[in-house]
């Protein structure tokens, strides 16, 4: 998949919530690498994104971005469900694609991606940006450094109480609609920490779990809890619930090890804590202003032929692979 661009002009499909401040302004602020052109279904909202972020066009028409001659790559923004078909359709137009996260709504589009992507000999990124921050990059380079000695145990813990938006019926977010989203919000959550694990770690080989709707605000699950295993050896449980009083709030990942331990969060980016034989230690590596950017600067190295990204459609799969084993949704 040998790509090299002089500059990588991307067309972005979706001009929602995540393009405003988290992505698709990074685009503009790394070398030899621009917005050219955004789409949404919506064309007042598609021409006011492209005149509030100086874009030169836009489109309503999925077809008529990636068809755009100006346009090289394909950033896709769109909530899961529209995931692989516009992957499949920018890859069949010879451009690379790179798509938010969950990769899809499920593993099997997760693979036809893959297929398609191997097929046309173009690289398949997903936003799993949490490979490229610092603060989970210092994790990793504890882990690596044994810091804690051999790896034993995780253990996840992520509750949240119901969102305001939640509990309108007649108004429910696409993240808690099954059909747009793949499931719920741990769908939407959960993946950035295991994917995440996955890096730091290596990979799940085996998963089992369960989930309910315990709140009864919106047909997904709310209610989540696993087990899975490590190719290391290394072991791990999991709790997610957003359905919780405030009080129960937690967002915690912890790795013990045979000579210490290590804690971070996930989402509230609370200082990274190293307990281990030479005392307790913390960290708190600073966030970029678009916190995607550093995930984008390692993708346009790889269209320029100059690196290589973290995060990609193989190590994304194995993320969906996960949540749907722990889900229940794998045949």
């Amino acid at each position: 998949m040998a790509i090299s661009f002089d500059e990588v002009r991307w067309g972005m499909i979706g001009c929602g919530a995540v393009a405003e401040r988290k992505s698709a302004p990074a685009f503009d602020k790394i070398a030899h690498s621009r917005l050219v052109a955004v789409m949404g279904r919506n064309p007042a909202k598609a021409a006011d994104y492209a005149a509030r972020h100086g874009v030169a066009r836009w489109y309503a028409d999925t077809e008529k971005l990636i068809a755009d001659p100006e346009v090289n790559a394909v950033y896709i923004a769109t909530p899961p469900a529209s995931h692989a078909e516009y992957a499949l359709q920018a890859l069949a137009a010879g451009k690379p694609v790179y798509v938010e996260k969950p990769m899809a709504c499920r593993y099997g589009e997760c693979l036809t991606m893959n297929q398609a992507a191997e097929a046309a000999g173009l690289p398949l990124f997903v936003a799993y940006y949490r490979r490229a921050l610092p603060y989970f990059l210092h994790v990793k380079e504890l882990l690596d450094a044994g810091a804690i000695g051999t790896i034993l145990a995780v253990n996840i813990s992520l509750v949240q109480s119901p969102r305001p938006a939640d509990r309108n019926p007649d108004r429910l977010p696409w993240r808690v609609k099954p059909e747009i989203a793949g499931g719920g919000y741990f769908f939407d959550l959960a993946c950035h920490t295991l994917d995440v694990l996955d890096f730091m770690l290596g990979p799940i080989i085996d998963v089992s779990g369960h989930s309910a709707n315990r709140g009864g605000l919106y047909p997904a699950e709310d209610t989540v809890s696993a087990s899975f295993r490590f190719a290391n050896g290394a072991i791990g449980s999991g709790f997610w619930c957003f359905a919780a009083a405030e009080s129960g709030r937690a967002d915690r990942v912890e790795i013990l090890g045979s000579a210490g331990a290590i804690r971070f969060a996930s989402f509230a980016f609370t200082p990274i804590v190293l307990e281990n034989g030479t005392g307790t230690r913390q960290w708190l590596p600073p966030n970029p202003e678009n916190i995607q950017l550093h995930l984008i600067e390692a993708i346009v190295a790889e269209l320029r032929g100059l690196g290589r990204s973290p995060s990609t459609g193989a190590t994304a799969a194995r993320t969906q692979w996960v949540m749907d084993a722990i889900a229940g949704h794998l045949a």
